[in-house]
């Protein structure tokens, strides 16, 4: 399943990924990635080192050429400047000391290695430069009146405190590649190489790594997963308020038991799998390490999933007391709502599909309404049980003659409501009168009569109007989106035909136009190509 949330949610390149963490571990060390695919080579990205080292920020490095022209100076040797042109014409792989000059024009000795970077069809799509400041090692510019007679080039040629083969040893031991299990990483593709190597650096869409137990995310059956788990938590949301409201035991219905027993043990699987699912970290990358896994879920979703599992029909079966525990554990049941949070926590991935998202905010505005519905019948039998005889379920008793009358009861010693509709018949008046309230001010054939029954129908009806609004609002953003294509197509056609009926175009060349403009449309679907290209050449 597509992820909405973006970074490493589905196979992605880790190269960038991996430069950097390879570059955090070593402060000195600095690197710029260019756009070999775009004349002058802008560059793409710089980290904090090369801007520390330079002076310049990372706003005026970017889309700048990797030549880095803009920090020459009058000392920059000319024969090192043309070397490293021709390497990134011919995209060759080279290493070589260039002075360059800070942004306060500060002489600084770079020692430059370039890498071209190649993608799996073997086309080189990025420069890798990868820089040095040897500054220390060099011996300062000399600039004294007996030293003018020296040439710019003699006065950069001075001896070094280290030769050359040192300093490049130790320079590639340090941007070496790092090994996993025998096998180089992409890492170990960019490590700092002889000049006669013929090997490249890589960039190539890598999947992650995992140990056989963790499961990546975004696999088919995790995808698969996720929606069994989406319906049934909807199962859940629909059938614990009204086991709640209309005190319906399941312990007493073997079927619905059993059902909810299997529920339970799903998403206590459930539970178990996020232990072993990967996830996305705070810098976009796939986490993998079971150690991080296991820590991340404990200290986010692990209790309130843990809550929502534990078998509160259990506990009930083995009590009939409907005032004292078994009251208690009938009303624990709420808590199994918080299985709703898996929803809103996965909600980004279902954000990648119109449909999938209006049928979901349907569904939501529907279990809202059935939530509602279960409270208001709750606050109806309520005030019928406090001896209110005009409440709406009262006078729904009287209209279809079953109505309610009290029994003394000699265990309680009180009276006791008896009599009344089905239930089928109360929860579908409760969902009736809700729904109306909900789209419209109601019809008044059910309406409300108590002082309970008003408080609450204000709350319903100040509730459904941001609902209503919000829901009703994205829904019409969806089908807007999903027939847009259409709605651009039909705009487009009526302005080519009043262009040609405006300038008075032939019949013949009109219907050639217009064949063009539909075969062309045909072909693309109204995607921009030319911007498509551009988005993605930066």
């Amino acid at each position: 399943m597509p992820g909405g949330r973006r970074g490493l949610v589905a196979p992605q390149n880790t190269f960038l990924e991996n430069i950097i963490r390879r570059s955090s571990s070593q402060p000195d060390s600095s690197f710029l990635l260019a756009n070999a695919q775009i004349v002058d080579y802008p560059i793409v990205y710089c980290n904090e080192t090369f801007c520390k080292i330079s002076g310049f920020n990372r706003a005026e490095v970017m889309q700048k050429s990797c030549r880095c022209s803009f920090m020459y100076g009058d000392l920059t040797d000319k024969d090192t400047i043309a070397r490293f042109e021709e390497s990134l014409e011919d995209q060759n792989q080279d290493q070589f000391e260039i002075l360059l000059y800070k942004k306060n024009r500060t002489p600084l000795w770079l020692l430059l290695h370039l890498a071209p970077i190649k993608n799996e069809k073997e086309v080189v799509v990025l420069f890798l430069l990868t820089l040095r400041d040897i500054t220390a090692l060099k011996q300062p510019i000399e600039a004294d009146d007996n030293r003018a007679s020296l040439s710019k080039f003699a006065k950069l040629a001075r001896s070094v405190t280290r030769s050359r083969t040192v300093l490049a040893s130790q320079f590639a031991s340090n941007v070496s590649g790092v090994k996993e299990n025998g096998k180089q990483s992409n890492i170990a593709h960019y490590q700092m190489m002889s000049l006669s190597s013929d090997v490249l650096p890589q960039y190539r869409q890598e999947a992650p790594k995992t140990p056989p137990h963790i499961l990546l995310h975004y696999c088919a059956f995790k995808a698969i997963w996720d929606w069994v788990i989406l319906c049934l938590t909807f199962y859940t949301a629909i059938m614990v308020p009204y086991n709640v409201a209309f005190k319906n035991k399941t312990s007493e219905d073997v079927s619905l038991l059993v059902v909810d027993s299997i529920v339970d043990v799903i998403f206590f699987i459930d539970i178990v799998l996020n232990f072993h699912t990967t996830f996305v970290g705070p810098g976009g990358e796939v986490v993998s390490d079971p150690k991080i896994i296991r820590m991340n879920y404990l200290k986010s979703w692990f209790i309130i999933d843990l809550l929502s599992c534990l078998p509160y029909d259990v506990f009930n079966a083995f009590d009939h007391d409907e005032d004292g525990i078994g009251s208690l554990f009938s009303a624990l049941k709420v808590v199994r709502l918080l299985r709703l949070g898996r929803v809103v926590r996965k909600l980004d991935r279902y954000l990648e599909y119109g449909a999938a998202m209006l049928i979901l905010l349907l569904c939501f505005y529907m279990l809202v309404a059935h939530w509602l519905a279960c409270i208001w019948y709750s606050i109806g039998l309520s005030d019928a049980d406090n001896g209110v005889t005009y409440s709406w379920l009262w006078k729904l008793g009287n209209i279809t003659q079953t109505p309610y009358s009290y029994l003394w009861s000699n265990e309680t010693m009180s009276p006791i409501l008896v009599g009344g509709p089905s239930r089928k018949t109360m929860y579908v008046t409760s969902l009736y009168f809700t729904m109306t309230c909900m789209t419209s001010v109601g019809f008044g054939n059910v309406a409300a009569e108590t002082d309970n029954e008003k408080i609450f129908t204000i709350c319903m009806m100040i509730i459904a109007a941001l609902l209503y609004a919000t829901i009703f609002g994205h829904v019409t953003t969806i089908i807007q989106q999903m027939t847009s294509a259409t709605a651009k197509y039909h705009d487009m056609l009526n302005n080519v035909r009043e262009f040609m009926k405006l300038h008075e175009v032939p019949k013949a060349l009109s219907e050639r136009v217009m064949d063009y403009v539909v075969s062309t449309w045909a072909m693309t679907k109204g995607i921009d190509t030319d911007k498509v290209e551009n988005e993605a050449s930066v």
